[in-house]
C-alpha cells in the first residue's frame, strides 16, 4: 500500500482522467457540504438556547407585583400589592414537589466601603436557594445558607468585580465591609456568566435587609425554579396556577395583568425553541443521512461505471503480469484518494458557508452556527467506506477476466 510506484500510478491515472475524478468528487463535495451546513444550523439553534438561559436557570419563573388596574370584590383600583416572606411558605405548601427552589428578593442601592476604598453597588437580599436560579458560581468561600437566613446574620456574598474594586488583588473572604454604617462579613465571592453587571452585585440575606433597612417582610420579587421533570407545557400550567392562587389571596381580579405578573418569557421562548428543535431534530438527520445515502449511491454508480470503463486497461495490466490483487488495490486506492480529498473540500465549503451566513441567521433563532468536526469526518469515512465497497466488487470481478477477453470487451 505504501509502494511509491503504486501511488505515482494512482495520481497519474487521476491526472489523465480528470473528468472521471471530477464526477466522483462532485458527489462527495456536495454530500459533505450539505451535511455540514445542516448540522451547523442545528448546532446554531442549540447555541441560541444556551445563550437565552445564560444568565438565569432555564426553569426559572419570576413573580412581580404592581398596582391593581381593575376593581374586585368591592375593592378599588390603584391598590399597591406587595409579596412577603409568608408567600414563600404558601407557594411551597400549595405546589410541593412541583417547586425545586424558591427565594424572595429585595433590591436596593447602597454605599459600601472598607478601610481602603468605597463605592455604590446594588445589594440584593436573597434566600439560600437564589444561587441556583441565578447560576451564580462560588469561586471563593460560600453562598448564603439557611442559618444565615434564619439568624438574620450580617454577611455578604460579593461579585468578582466588587472584590476587584474594593479589595483589589486581595481575597475578600473573612474581611468586613461597611454597609450604611453596619459591618458585614464577606463569606463568599461569585462569578456569573450574565456579564459585568451581574458580577457587580452584592447578596445579603433577605431577612437581614428587612430587619435593618426596611422594617417589614415585604419582597420585591419571588424567584421560583420549577421541577426540571416538568415539561414546558406543564410548567406554563404551573405558572397560571401560582398566579391565580396569589391573586385570590390578595383579592386581585383574575384578568388583572398589572397587579401580579410573571416573568415567564424564558418559558415562552423555551417552548418556541423546543418546537423548532423537535422539528429540526427529526428533519435534519433525515435530510442529512438522506444526503449521505444519495452520495453513497452516486459513488457506487460512478465506481461501477469506472471499473467497466477500465476493462481494457485491466486486461493490459494482466497481460503485463499484474496480479488481480494489485489491480483491485489500485482502483480502490484511487477511489479513497478522490473521496478523502473532495470530502475535505466539501467540509471547507460547508464551514465557509456557515461563517458567511452565520450573522444573518440570528433572526431565525440560529446563533453562531458551527459543526462538530468529528460528525463530518465520520460522514466522510462512511462515504469512503461506501466507495470502497462499491468499487471492490466490480473491480474484483473485472480482475478475474482473462486478458484476451478484457481486451476484446474494452
Amino acid at each position: 500500500m505504501f509502494d511509491l510506484d503504486i501511488w505515482r500510478e494512482i495520481f497519474q491515472s487521476i491526472n489523465k482522467n480528470k473528468t472521471r475524478a471530477i464526477l466522483t468528487g462532485f458527489t462527495v463535495v456536495f454530500a459533505i457540504m450539505l451535511f455540514t451546513i445542516l448540522f451547523g444550523i442545528a448546532n446554531g439553534l442549540e447555541n441560541t438556547f444556551k445563550k437565552l438561559f445564560l444568565r438565569t436557570a432555564d426553569n426559572a419563573i419570576t413573580l412581580y407585583t404592581g398596582t391593581t388596574s381593575k376593581p374586585y370584590r368591592g375593592l378599588q383600583i390603584g391598590r399597591r400589592i406587595f409579596l412577603n416572606n409568608e408567600d414563600l411558605d404558601f407557594i411551597k405548601s400549595e405546589f410541593g414537589s412541583q417547586i425545586e427552589y424558591i427565594s424572595g428578593t429585595l433590591t436596593r442601592n447602597y454605599n459600601l466601603r472598607n478601610a481602603k476604598k468605597k463605592g455604590d453597588f446594588t445589594v440584593m437580599g436573597v434566600g439560600p436557594d437564589y444561587q441556583y436560579s441565578e447560576k451564580a458560581e462560588i469561586i471563593d468561600g460560600r453562598f448564603i445558607n439557611l442559618k444565615d437566613y434564619n439568624n438574620k446574620d450580617k454577611i455578604l456574598v460579593i461579585g468578582r468585580l466588587v472584590e476587584d474594586d474594593l479589595f483589589e488583588r486581595e481575597s475578600a473572604v473573612s474581611k468586613y465591609i461597611d454597609l450604611e454604617g453596619v459591618q458585614y462579613k464577606v463569606v463568599g465571592v461569585f462569578s456569573d456568566n450574565g456579564g459585568d453587571s451581574q458580577e457587580r452585585m452584592v447578596y445579603a440575606p433577605t431577612t437581614t435587609i428587612q430587619k435593618l433597612y426596611t422594617g417589614n417582610k415585604k419582597l420585591d420579587r419571588i424567584v421560583i425554579t420549577y421541577n426540571p421533570k416538568l415539561t414546558v407545557d406543564q410548567a406554563l400550567v404551573l405558572v397560571d396556577k401560582i398566579t391565580l392562587k396569589l391573586k385570590n389571596k390578595y383579592n386581585i381580579a383574575p384578568n388583572d395583568q398589572r397587579a401580579l405578573r410573571t416573568g415567564n418569557r424564558i418559558l415562552t421562548e423555551k417552548k418556541r425553541l423546543d418546537n423548532i428543535s423537535s422539528s429540526l431534530g427529526i428533519l435534519i438527520p433525515i435530510i442529512g443521512f438522506g444526503t449521505l445515502i444519495a452520495g453513497i449511491l452516486g459513488i457506487s454508480n460512478i465506481m461501477i461505471f469506472i471499473v467497466k470503463e477500465r476493462t481494457k486497461e485491466i486486461g493490459i495490466r494482466k497481460a503485463l503480469g499484474a496480479s488481480p490483487k494489485s489491480i483491485v488495490l489500485i482502483i480502490l486506492l484511487e477511489s479513497i484518494v478522490i473521496t478523502t480529498f473532495t470530502g475535505y473540500i466539501g467540509l471547507l465549503i460547508g464551514v465557509g458557508a456557515l461563517q458567511a451566513i452565520g450573522s444573518s441567521l440570528e433572526r431565525y433563532f440560529i446563533t453562531d452556527p458551527g459543526v462538530n468536526l468529528s460528525i463530518v469526518f465520520s460522514a466522510t469515512i462512511v462515504l469512503i467506506f461506501a466507495g470502497t465497497i462499491a468499487g471492490f466488487l466490480p473491480a474484483k470481478k473485472a480482475s478475474k477476466i482473462k486478458p484476451i477477453i478484457a481486451l476484446r470487451n474494452g
